[in-house]
């Protein structure tokens, strides 16, 4: 694998842990307490496989950052989500961390409390780390 292969592997990670979340929040709406664990178990993994492949190819690449050079409203809306993300992106191993650790001992009132926060995170997160993708290397590539 090339460093050049790691922002899809990166996108496609992110995908597949906002599905997982999506799954998870619809099986403990279902009452399906197991399953939810598992699929939130496999969206914990996906996310920690991103982030290793996320700083390894910022270490392959030295920190180099792909630009975005397309003018206008698209120019507009990836600053929008980008200046969104990196903060949120930051708030997710802490809020994640949060949240599991009550789950783990038992304490689902806590637990519960603190997923209301950190699923729409941890997913917006996750959505946008497609959309960021998209926009640099599909939709508008080449243009930095």
């Amino acid at each position: 694998m090339k460093a050049t292969d790691l922002p899809l592997l990166n996108a496609s990670l992110n995908g597949l842990s906002a599905c997982l979340i999506i799954a998870g929040l619809i099986a403990v709406k279902r009452g399906m307490q197991r399953l939810h664990v598992w699929l939130m178990s496999l969206a914990l993994v996906t996310s920690a496989l991103f982030l290793c492949s996320y700083l390894t190819y910022h270490y392959i690449t030295a920190g180099l950052v792909t630009k975005f050079a397309h003018p206008g409203a698209p120019k507009l809306v990836y600053y929008v989500i980008l200046f969104t993300h990196i903060p949120l992106a930051a708030l997710t191993l802490p809020l994640v961390f949060m949240t599991v650790v009550p789950a783990i001992r038992d304490q689902l009132d806590k637990h519960r409390r603190l997923a209301k926060l950190t699923v729409p995170v941890w997913l917006y997160v996750s959505v946008t780390g497609v959309l960021v993708y998209l926009m640099l290397y599909v939709w508008f590539p080449g243009q930095g």
